[in-house]
């Protein structure tokens, strides 16, 4: 069998190499090639069908990322040793293609389209999510199928002096910024990243970085376009439409949808309402048996309806809920609202409300990570939930969504980089969002819920960070354009541009960015970004008439935990034969200790649910490791007696010698009846024999010692 192979090899400015192949894999598929940076390599492959669905008026498209664990020389865990469901990661990935490539597929093209990514090979050195974009958009290219690209994602990194794109598994730990960038020759489409707190010049100049990047990209996607003779997509006809009835439902829908936005009506329901009736008497009026299409007349009104509000903002700089461009909604917030929980905190913007929670717990509840490319331990987990309620619909609760789960990730980014380092925190945090009402931006309201909750349950973070959503409106015609700050969930979805950013007083810790439209000038994205601090610095503002630092202790019900650091060697000591003497310190206090080999060092996590038994246990493991110290008292129990004194047990498997001549300061004739086996006794440490490590204890000298009679004196 005969291939015509096809490759386009990208040179970075570092001198490593990108190649995309075609021909060889996967040739029933519409699309299909492999992409391959070192050893790293993705197959990708798209299939659409040729018709759409009847009634369809949306683009039906799945986008599967999936690691193989054969790519890296792994075998699954679980029963089924097979790959399951996607993972969070792989959902997160997904979702980053998905958003690159769905603003341009043609607005009218509906027909079924998947697109599958498989990691296949990995060479634990070049990251594979900054080639996942790549890889689709490629298989695109050298498709039929109607796209407006090339398009391409890089991962760019700033280390705090220079910016690096695409940089390897060890660069990324160490980068003060990190960002995934999405893009076409002309525009930036996506990006979605976190940062420690840095600036916003410093974010404006990473996305040039990446931008310049891609297009480099996009030129060979080109290429391997005209080489494959894949220039002429199909013919397709997948939209009803009907002009006049077009024309005629704008002249005769426009101003009135236009004075219901002048109303500027703040609550969400009745604006829905409102906006419906004008389409609801149209279509009561129609006569039973008329030959009109009710999807186009549904489709149209909704344009209007879009244009409208629209409209409204840039002539009268008036939003949907009466506020202007830079005005935040209302806001009010309350820590401490659930008493069980170790953390609690509701906020409420406007019609957009989180109760969110925090939970501490111990090493045990880290979550494990079994994956082909990052396997290990996360001790910070935030879960996001959306019910229907939030938005009075009635949902089946089947699990999180690819939704809850991004959300929940871009709110995970944005907090656990005030977290304190895990010299200072021991605990496992649980951070769970429960949205509770949602009219837009509910990943910021859960961003700010969640910072309140961690300061509330004690979480020692080192500043609270807040969150805000923006969006835009844009006319290309006339070249105006407002920035909207906190938008609404109607002005997302009619807007152009949904830009979320998070931070601290000091700068971003994460961002979100999707543009629905061809083309935002650095200037306007600039603007947004200026704009978008000053708004959530006032949100800040109104957290901390709340709650503006971490509470000084943890709650009373929570758990309690310390870290001891102690000597290697006496790891064993602790733990004892066969885990005895861990075991019988657990058992009697009723604390949990976790030890761990680090560094060189013993690491001894103690976790107690209360302040007595965290200083019983804190106690019994001190005394083990402690080293004797001459002078020092100690609590001692007699261990055994002989007739020249007493052995004294008075640290932890450490026993000395209380000689006769030392229990007390009168004279003793014999041990008959002067102390007894178990009786507990203080004493003082006097010697440590250097040659043969024995220990010398006295009891009398902790006691008064009796005065000379004034016969003994003459």
């Amino acid at each position: 069998m005969s291939y015509n192979i096809i490759s386009k090899t990208i040179k970075l400015s570092d001198g490593r190499e990108i190649t995309i192949e075609t021909g060889k894999l996967a040739k029933q598929a519409d699309g299909s090639v492999v992409v391959r940076m070192g050893n790293t390599m993705l197959l990708a492959t798209v299939v659409s069908k040729v018709e759409a669905m009847e009634g369809v008026d949306f683009l039906p498209l799945s986008v599967d990322y999936q690691e193989k664990f054969a790519a890296s020389g792994k075998i699954p865990g679980g029963f089924l040793k097979r790959e399951g469901r996607l993972s969070d990661h792989e959902i997160l990935i997904c979702r980053l293609v998905d958003r690159a490539l769905r603003p341009l597929f043609p607005e009218d093209y509906h027909a079924d389209t998947q697109v599958n990514i498989s990691l296949i090979s990995y060479d634990e050195k070049n990251v594979p999510d900054s080639l996942a974009a790549l890889a689709a958009s490629s298989a695109l290219a050298v498709s039929d199928i109607p796209f407006n690209g090339p398009i391409s994602e890089v991962r760019v990194i700033w280390d705090g002096e220079k910016y690096i794109v695409n940089p390897t598994l060890d660069q990324i730990p160490e980068a003060k910024l990190d960002l995934i960038v999405a893009a076409s020759y002309e525009n930036i489409t996506m990006v979605e990243g976190e940062m420690n707190e840095v600036a916003e010049e410093v974010m404006l100049e990473a996305l040039q970085v990446a931008h310049d990047a891609i297009k480099i990209q996009c030129e060979a996607q080109k290429e391997l376009t005209k080489e494959t003779g894949k220039e002429e997509k199909r013919v397709y006809d997948h939209e009803e439409s009907d002009p006049e009835l077009r024309e005629k439902l704008f002249e005769m829908f426009y101003d009135q949808l236009y004075e219901v936005a002048k109303q500027t009506i703040t609550n969400k329901s009745e604006r829905k309402e409102a906006f419906k009736a004008p389409l609801e008497a149209y279509l009561e009026s129609l006569p039973e048996e008329h030959e009109l299409s009710e999807w186009l007349i549904h489709k149209y009104y909704h344009e209007i309806e879009k244009k409208a509000a629209r409209d409204l903002v840039l002539k009268n700089d008036i939003r949907l809920d009466g506020r202007k461009p830079e005005e935040i909604r209302p806001i009010w917030s309350e820590t401490d609202y659930l008493p069980s929980p170790h953390g609690s905190a509701v906020f409420t913007r406007g019609e957009t409300q989180s109760l969110t929670t925090v939970t501490l717990g111990t090493k045990l509840d880290e979550q494990m990570v079994d994956g082909a490319v990052y396997s290990g331990y996360n001790k910070f987990i935030l879960h996001y939930n959306f019910p229907g309620f939030s938005t009075g619909e009635v949902k089946p609760n089947r699990g999180p969504g690819r939704r809850e789960v991004g959300h929940g990730n871009l709110a995970a980014r944005s907090l656990k980089k005030v977290l304190p380092s895990d010299d200072d925190n021991p605990y496992t945090i649980r951070v769970v969002s429960d949205i509770l009402e949602s009219n837009g931006s509910s990943s910021m309201a859960t961003v700010c819920a969640g910072s309140l909750a961690m300061m509330d349950a004690g979480i020692p973070v080192k500043a609270a960070v807040s969150g805000i959503a923006m969006g835009m409106i844009s006319d290309t015609e006339t070249g105006k354009f407002a920035i909207l700050s906190d938008i609404l969930g109607d002005e997302d979805h009619l807007g152009d541009m949904d830009f979320k950013v998070t931070g601290t007083e000091k700068g971003i810790t994460a961002c979100q960015m999707d543009i629905k439209i061809d083309g935002l000038p650095y200037d306007v994205l600039k603007k947004a970004l200026l704009q978008a601090r000053e708004g959530r610095l006032h949100i800040l503002g109104e957290m901390n008439k709340t709650l503006d630092k971490p509470r000084p202790d943890y709650k009373p019900h929570a758990p309690r935990s310390v870290t001891i650091k102690i000597n290697k060697d006496y790891i064993g000591a602790v733990i004892g034969p066969g885990g005895k003497v861990v075991q019988e310190i657990q058992k009697e206090t009723g604390a949990t200790i976790i030890i761990d080999e680090v560094d060189d060092k013993g690491i001894v996590n103690i976790f107690a649910t209360d302040k007595e038994a965290m200083d019983q246990a804190f106690a019994r493991v001190k005394a083990i490791v402690t080293e004797p110290e001459i002078g020092e008292v100690y609590d001692g129990k007699v261990k055994s007696i002989m007739p020249f004194g007493a052995f004294v047990e008075f640290l932890p498997g450490k026993e000395g010698l209380l000689h006769i001549s030392e229990i007390k300061w009168e004279r003793i004739e014999n041990m008959e009846g002067v102390l007894e086996n178990g009786e507990e006794i203080q004493v003082k440490l006097l010697d440590i024999d250097k040659k043969s490590g024995k220990f010398r204890l006295s009891r009398k000298v902790l006691l008064p010692r009796p005065e000379k009679n004034a016969e003994n004196k003459n």
